[in-house]
């Protein structure tokens, strides 16, 4: 179950921190009512059993000894954040791993291309094209590139490949109908940063033999809570609340800070929802804004050694979200050899995890102590149900702060340019 704990926020100045009295919201209802408005299916595909059972019934196929996902954006951050957060951080190394190996190309550089080549068996390879569209140019190019490497091996194409992407258009759908290529949904109503529990994440997640069904249940927990009407209990809201208050008090910034490895990629995940979201030039009535927060992944205690320094004594524009694990499940004891030495005497009888948790209790009161207002989510282990839940919870908080400051949370208008341009320079 997630946990908000605000109590940090009380405890500095008024100036940069907040009380629970600011967090009452007497229009909770007529805000979920706008979220409804505006059709929206992140919240509603979780209950789409037609689509689990195709995933299933593909994957008990499953042949093949590599798995690469073709995609960019939401159409691969979702399968990365589910990988590293549920499978062995080292899964793909494992001798006896007895699933395929998973890897996310989410960039075009050249040098991923031709290095990746360098580990896969061509006859052993599944390649997973994800794109809403279904004409997103990264994803096109790699799509080609790897296609005519399987045809140059005399490889059938609708063996080696499977689509996800719009039910009806674009041109993955079209080669999709022509040469019957097995293709899944991304379904209309959403959009490609809220996709990890549709195909998009759901379908390499069980290929690599995580339990989806176990994730979409935790995603309906969450849900529950999310259409909550109980500003107390409706956790999403008090997030959003929380960023948006202090975000008029110049807390402009947002870290995400998991103390534990396996949410690194899900705090990646959490950095383009925000950030693809919320920065809007106009709000919904057209008037000129620029509004936005900024966000920043950070790794505990990674990044104590990177980025504490300037949190602590630099500017104070920030909120701090740490992320907690109340239990790490893997106990690694320290040992002290000499234990003579003042240096070591602190490892008597510990282990990494009491470091770890003594580490992000010392940087969250650091960061009171200055005046900076932090607060903390926290599961008690990181698991399918867990994921689900916070995946949930962090759209729906997106969700509640575009009705916040009354923009369209949905929309990315400013990228059309940058891609109209791409095009214009690759036809000089």
């Amino acid at each position: 179950m997630v946990v908000l704990d605000i109590i940090n926020l009380d405890k500095i100045s008024p100036i940069h921190g907040l009380s629970e009295e600011d967090l009452k919201e007497p229009n909770l209802k007529k805000i979920l009512e706008r979220i409804h408005n505006r059709k929206q299916g992140f919240y509603k595909i979780i209950d789409d059993a037609k689509q689990i059972k195709a995933i299933n019934l593909f994957a008990a196929k499953n042949k093949f000894k590599d798995i690469v996902v073709l995609g960019i954006g939401g159409s691969a951050m979702g399968a990365s954040f589910l990988q590293q957060s549920l499978k062995h951080l080292f899964e793909n190394e494992l001798s006896k791993n007895t699933f395929p190996r998973l890897h996310v190309l989410d960039n075009i550089d050249p040098v991923l291309m031709r290095e990746i080549e360098d580990i896969l068996d061509y006859k052993k390879t599944l390649f997973i094209v994800i794109t809403k569209s279904g004409e997103t140019m990264e994803t096109l190019s790699q799509y080609l590139y790897f296609r005519e490497k399987c045809e140059k091996k005399k490889l059938k194409i609708k063996d080696h490949f499977v689509f996800i992407t719009d039910p009806k258009k674009g041109l993955i759908r079209k080669i999709s109908n022509e040469e019957k290529i097995k293709c899944f949904d991304i379904p209309e109503s959403v959009g490609g940063r809220f996709s990890v529990l549709t195909p998009v994440g759901l379908l390499p997640a069980r290929l690599i033999g995580i339990n989806i069904e176990k994730i979409l249940a935790g995603a309906k927990k969450m849900r529950k809570i999310f259409l909550s009407e109980n500003v107390k209990e409706n956790l999403p809201f008090r997030l959003a609340k929380i960023e948006y208050i202090l975000g008029r008090k110049g807390k402009t910034t947002i870290v995400l800070m998991p103390y534990a490895q396996k949410l690194i990629r899900l705090a990646d995940w959490y950095r383009q929802l925000l950030a693809e979201s919320i920065g809007k030039k106009f709000n919904n009535r057209g008037e000129e804004v620029y509004t936005g927060l900024t966000p920043i992944n950070a790794l505990g205690v990674t990044d104590q050694h990177s980025q504490l320094q300037l949190y602590s004594e630099g500017p104070n524009d920030k909120l701090i979200i740490f992320m907690e694990i109340l239990n790490q499940m893997n106990s690694a004891k320290i040992p002290n050899p000499k234990k003579t030495e003042p240096e070591t005497e602190v490892f008597k009888n510990t282990s990494f995890n009491k470091l770890m948790k003594a580490e992000k209790k010392a940087t969250e009161e650091s960061l009171t102590t200055n005046n900076r207002p932090n607060i903390t989510v926290k599961i008690e282990i990181i698991n399918e149900e867990t994921i689900g839940e916070l995946t949930i919870f962090f759209e729906a908080s997106i969700a509640f702060l575009g009705e916040l400051y009354n923009i369209n949370a949905f929309n990315q208008p400013g990228v059309e340019l940058s891609k109209k341009l791409t095009k214009k320079y690759l036809c000089q």
